[in-house]
């Protein structure tokens, strides 16, 4: 019994290894062959459009509800102390540091990190990939290099935009819904909130983009199985990617509270 044990968890043990070993040597490649020629910037543009404009209205409903929810949910305890017009610092802080990035990245996940797994992942079992190989195309600078740029800077300026917009419903639910003094409200965040605030959630923005297209890309590229492989490389690459980012949340928060940001 004791030796089975053993078995199961070096077994999981050298699985979760020699996953994020591939997954290094496979990032570190896709990276360093976008300095390459040829270029293929369009690619680049189709997919910025495709990742980043795509996610948009998304991302912008997700975050209006969400910076309500903030207001409504810290209304009653701030109002106790006559504080209402706090709650506009507690919705931008929110959403900067935490919220917006990491929605964001979710969201992404779910609509673009799937269909990149779903795309790769299908053309590994109908050996397309194995045809651009043949045509002396690099699938890996053709079809992953520019999937992870477009998004990284996706995810960023989508963070940006949460921010604003999740801000918009904490003001929308505070000063129309509750009567909060705009000008007390307006005047608290700017006094409360900085731009260390914003810079926090773009640098988690940043390493959430290159985690969920690299392994989102990756169970796609290693698909093997059919029609059933391609479903589970994306539910694999789904739910790793999640919590990837889950994980990550936390060591960066830690990571830059250790030098005060």
């Amino acid at each position: 019994m004791l030796i089975r044990l053993l078995e199961a968890i070096g077994s999981a043990v050298l699985s979760f290894l020699e996953f994020w070993g591939r997954w290094f040597l496979f990032s570190a490649k896709a990276l360093s062959l976008a300095f390459k020629r040829p270029l293929r910037i369009k690619r680049y543009i189709y997919y910025l459009a495709d990742i980043g404009a795509g996610s948009t209205p998304v991302v912008g409903i997700t975050s209006l509800f969400t910076g309500g929810v903030i207001a409504l949910e810290t209304y009653n305890a701030f109002h106790r102390f006559n504080a209402e017009y706090m709650i506009g610092a507690v919705v931008a802080i929110s959403m900067a540091r935490e919220l917006a990035p990491v929605l964001s990245a979710l969201l992404v996940t779910a609509r673009s990190g799937s269909a990149m797994a779903a795309e790769i992942g299908t053309m590994k079992v109908t050996e397309q990939i194995d045809a651009l190989e043949m045509m002396a195309v690099n699938p890996i600078k053709f079809l992953i290099t520019p999937r992870i740029y477009t998004s990284i800077v996706s995810l960023v300026l989508l963070t940006v935009i949460a921010d604003i917009i999740g801000y918009i419903g904490g003001y929308l639910v505070s000063v129309y819904l509750f009567g909060v003094n705009k000008v007390l409200f307006l005047r608290y965040t700017q006094n409360l909130a900085d731009m260390n605030d914003v810079y926090h959630g773009l640098i988690k923005a940043a390493v959430f983009g290159f985690l969920l297209s690299t392994i989102s890309c990756l169970y796609g590229y290693y698909t093997k199985g059919g029609a059933k492989g391609v479903g589970e490389s994306t539910t694999k690459a789904v739910v790793t990617s999640s919590m990837a980012i889950l994980i990550f949340d936390y060591l960066i928060t830690y990571i830059l509270r250790l030098f005060n940001l």
